[in-house]
């Protein structure tokens, strides 16, 4: 499908640097049992999307020690004032020490949200020292939280449900459709808050290929066209690829734009153009 005139922005991309890279590709798709579709680097995503209508991606990794944290802050933030089309994440981990300096930092670098893992952080989502975080950001930036999956309790979408209860402000992008795995648990547990506070979104990255075109349409229609937003999981998942059976599972242009663009701009805060 040809769309040419607005950008089109994947909203869930890793990326990591060329001499770690082969290794996080093989540790992620160890975790998943997958075999992972790209090299993982910011050089290798920008050459597989050259010909594509993607023009923005959302970019971040995870750090699974606290010391990493500074380090892939830099990193992201390097890479996104490098390439335009990058939207820059911090990552933290529960045990950083000082986290509210470093998420001032981080926004002095220009990163522009923070992206937790709760799963291969092996932490609750809702334990006390990810609340602090979520206390600390509330009103400031939005956070991607990797939400559900049927071998672990860490993410569970009950747990996000006490998260949003107790940070109403609290801007988040439940990813995977609110639940990996068990997407329609996502939707049963969190789609009554998420309705009520209109400040909860959802990606739908890592889920076209277990739920089909026609599937992925329906829930977003139970969820809304004005909360789902398109991402890849790159480098699990080629982007133009996910892409183009998002792009082409029945939705309208309107609801494209929303899907693909403006909520991506919603959940940032910011217009994102070309």
């Amino acid at each position: 499908m040809e769309r040419l005139t607005m950008p089109v922005v994947d909203a869930h991309a890793h990326i990591y640097p060329e001499k770690i890279a082969a290794k996080a590709v093989n540790a992620i798709g160890n975790f998943y049992g997958v075999t992972m579709a790209a090299p993982g680097t910011a050089e290798a995503l920008l050459e597989c999307t050259s010909c594509s209508d993607i023009t923005h991606f959302i970019v971040h990794s995870v750090a699974t020690s606290a010391k990493a944290v500074p380090t892939i802050n830099n990193f992201i933030a390097e890479q996104a004032r490098i390439h335009p089309e990058f939207i820059g994440f911090m990552t933290m981990h529960h045990e950083f020490n000082n986290m509210e300096a470093e998420v001032n930092r981080a926004i002095e670098l220009g990163l522009r949200g923070v992206k937790i893992h709760p799963d291969t952080q092996m932490v609750n989502m809702d334990d006390p020292r990810l609340m602090q975080l979520y206390e600390i950001i509330e009103g400031k930036l939005p956070i991607v939280i990797h939400s559900g999956d049927y071998r672990y309790d860490y993410s569970n979408p009950h747990r996000l449900l006490r998260v949003l209860e107790a940070f109403p402000d609290l801007v988040v992008d439940a990813a995977h459709f609110g639940c990996w795995s068990q997407y329609e648990i996502g939707y049963d547990v969190l789609h009554t808050k998420a309705a009520q506070r209109g400040n909860v979104f959802l990606d739908e990255s890592s889920s076209l290929g277990f739920l089909g075109p026609r599937r992925a349409r329906e829930l977003t229609h139970m969820w809304g066209c004005d909360c789902i937003m398109f991402g890849s999981d790159y480098p699990m998942w080629d982007p133009v690829a996910e892409y183009e059976q998002f792009s082409s599972a029945g939705f309208t242009e309107r609801e494209l734009d929303d899907l693909c663009w403006h909520n991506a701009e919603r959940f940032i805060g910011s217009p994102i153009g070309r």
